[in-house]
């Protein structure tokens, strides 16, 4: 097939053969770093026989529809995750390749949006009856005044932010005064409202989604794992340390492992969760719930990412080599799943207009 595969990139002006110059490079191990995903997305494609062009997006947006209109590609792989460098216009690629009509893999504009607002999504998620952390938003500029209607400890996170970022043991507040100076924090430092939640001690399991509909597989559970003697239960949260700084990791004695053994009735909620989550979040394709799982098996979705890393050696690329899917096997699913939903959308909605 012809595979676009389309990305946000810091570089400007480079062509789709910049970017081709580039992957050899980094998949050859040429430079220091590991491979960016789009590149590995894209070798993973190649190795599989497909014709691929990179499409890399820095400052013009123009450049996805001209591109995807002079190559015709039977299907585009959407690896955007932010425009102009801010991540909350992570929808804006995907929103160009449903204008133009093209098969594109992953959620829609609309679900990207809906689950980088964790307020919107976690109102969405309770109403669909499932269980989400007591909150209240403090929007940019409003001040504490008084204490929420929340039992404290609470934990206070930017309210659209990703990959953890404003997360920190600072973040869980036992009183007024701290909640007030958190929130103050998240106003000044990343100019938009903030989030409280009442704190859930527990697991930190992780879920990945392959699929859709009929076809929706859950991956097995991933778990951010604390050494109990240097992290106290407050501690045990994914921080952007927690989860990116490997010095600190190590130091504190935090794995990313496959999850320890969970009991059915725990499973069967867990699964029941991800799929509840999915439907009502109109996730697509692949895309992942963090959950916390509490002492007596209650299980609370912390939030749904409509569009989760898929770099080799990271969660969802391990978790699906789990049920035997090499990084190729993976990639290659996600398209497969992308062309037929759409193939079953498509005939849906020529029913219709012929109904």
């Amino acid at each position: 097939m012809r595979v676009s595969v389309v990305f946000d990139t810091p570089q400007v002006r480079w062509t789709p053969d910049d970017h081709r110059h580039q992957m050899e490079q980094e998949l050859a191990g040429a430079e220091p770093h590991e491979p960016e995903m789009e590149y590995q997305v894209a070798g993973a494609l190649l190795e599989r026989g497909h014709d691929v062009l990179l499409v890399g997006v820095h400052d013009d947006p123009r450049v996805v529809p001209d591109h995807c209109a002079a190559w015709k590609p039977d299907v585009v792989v959407n690896c955007a995750e932010s425009f102009l460098g801010d991540g909350a216009l992570d929808y804006v690629c995907a929103t160009l390749l449903e204008a133009c009509g093209h098969h594109y893999t992953g959620s829609s504009p609309l679900a990207l949006q809906v689950t980088r607002d964790k307020a919107m999504s976690k109102k969405i998620l309770a109403y669909h009856g499932i269980k989400v952390s007591p909150f209240v938003v403090y929007r940019t500029r409003e001040k504490v005044t008084e204490a929420p209607p929340l039992t404290f400890p609470l934990i206070v996170k930017p309210l659209a932010a990703d990959a953890s970022a404003g997360i920190a043991h600072a973040s869980v507040v036992d009183d007024v005064a701290a909640l007030a100076e958190r929130v103050a924090f998240v106003h000044e430092r990343f100019r938009q409202p903030a989030l409280v939640e009442q704190f859930i001690s527990g697991r930190e399991l992780y879920a990945g989604i392959l699929g859709n509909d009929e076809r929706l597989q859950i991956l097995p559970l991933t778990e951010l794992v604390f050494d109990k003697e240097k992290n106290e239960p407050e501690e045990r949260i994914a921080t952007q340390a927690a989860k990116w700084t490997d010095a600190y990791r190590k130091r504190r004695g935090i794995r990313t492992v496959f999850a320890r053994p969970v009991s059915a009735v725990a499973r069967e909620r867990i699964e029941a969760a991800c799929r509840a989550a999915g439907r009502a979040l109109w996730l697509r394709d692949y895309a992942r719930v963090d959950i916390r799982l509490t002492d007596d098996d209650e299980v609370w979705v912390l939030e749904a990412n409509a569009n989760p890393f898929i770099s080799k050696g990271h969660e969802m690329a391990n978790a699906a080599a789990k049920i035997g899917l090499s990084y190729q096997d993976f990639i290659e699913h996600i398209v497969q799943e992308a062309l037929a939903r759409a193939e079953r959308d498509g005939t849906r909605m020529r029913s219709r207009m012929t109904a």
